[in-house]
């Protein structure tokens, strides 16, 4: 079992996967269009999205928070 203590890191790996991978696949039909070879592409694409969206949602998700701590009551 994976302790709790990391469950933070857990969900933003999870949500970075999820929507850089919905993301990667619309950018890759929307610039070839639908090709022989597109999952191909789409993982490619995505797995470079992925290694980008996560180290960034660890860095934005601290501030997001702060950032909406401040707009709400």
């Amino acid at each position: 079992m994976i302790p709790a203590r990391i469950a933070h890191v857990l969900f933003e790996l999870f949500l970075s996967g999820f929507m850089s991978l919905i993301v990667s696949g619309i950018a890759t039909v929307r610039a070839a269009g639908m090709v022989p070879g597109l999952p191909q592409m789409w993982l490619g694409a995505w797995l470079f999205s992925w290694a980008v969206a996560f180290p960034t949602v660890l860095v934005v998700v601290p501030v997001t928070r702060k950032f909406v701590g401040r707009l709400t009551a």
